[in-house]
């Protein structure tokens, strides 16, 4: 990443402080809005680097419905070598479901790349999880699954798909703002997504919340090696943030 999209942030951290204050004034009761920006020291998509090792700035905004539908967008700062415009938007729609101590969530995800000069840089996962909550601890298990698609080979001639496969445990420490987390995740598919190799990755964290800030950090880790010049952007590493929500 040559430079922080300063702009993005700035617009991300306008628009989700204005919705919710229009959600407050106008929308009805059973639509809430959210959003909030983070800054973190480097963005880590499944592991790998997105930002090549260096800080990134993020924002979302997410309107949901109490039916359990729901839409947001998330953006970040990105490097050069995922896509030459400096930005990822992903647009999400999902339905979320409580079911006792469990919840659902699916939906699709669009990863787009503005104004990108790469002919295919845009497409999109299908995801679904299950997660279960038991005292202070929540388990989740998650599928997410992009069909064949051209931004995803490897030669930008051919079509290729990529299947993820994850599990996470978090839990609230009692009478504490701290929070704890462990991930674990496997890529099947060789495809852009995965710079060709099947991996796995993990991390652990840990979050302290005040009010609506929240500073966190986790070790990140896979098991391969990905070099791009000197940097290898799949090594292990432990990543900061510091984020506030609207």
């Amino acid at each position: 990443m040559r430079r922080l999209n300063l702009a993005f942030a700035a617009a991300i951290a306008t628009i989700a402080t204005t919705s919710a204050h229009a959600e407050e004034a106008d929308a009805p009761s059973d639509v809430t809005v959210s959003g909030g920006a983070t800054v973190i020291t480097d963005y880590r998509f499944r592991g790998i680097s997105q930002s090549n090792k260096r800080a990134a700035i993020q924002g979302t905004v997410t309107i949901a419905h109490k039916s359990g539908f729901y839409g947001s967008v998330w953006g970040s700062s990105i490097d050069d070598y995922i896509a030459d415009n400096g930005t990822e938007l992903d647009l999400v729609a999902g339905y979320k479901r409580n079911i006792g101590q469990a919840t659902v969530d699916v939906g699709v995800t669009y990863y787009h790349y503005p104004n990108s000069s790469f002919q295919f840089s845009d497409f999109y996962e299908v995801y679904g999880s299950l997660s279960h909550t038991l005292g202070p601890v929540t388990g989740k298990v998650g599928v997410i699954y992009a069909p064949k698609q051209q931004a995803l080979s490897l030669d930008g001639i051919s079509k290729e798909d990529s299947l993820y496969v994850s599990g996470d445990l978090s839990a609230g420490i009692p009478q504490t703002p701290l929070s704890v987390s462990a991930h674990v995740g496997h890529s099947f598919e060789r495809s852009y997504l995965t710079f060709g190799q099947k991996y796995t990755d993990w991390s652990v964290g840990a979050t302290y919340t005040w009010r609506n800030l929240s500073l966190g950090v986790s070790y990140v880790d896979t098991d391969k090696d990905i070099l791009v010049g000197a940097r290898n952007i799949s090594k292990a590493g432990v990543v900061g943030s510091l984020s506030v929500s609207f």
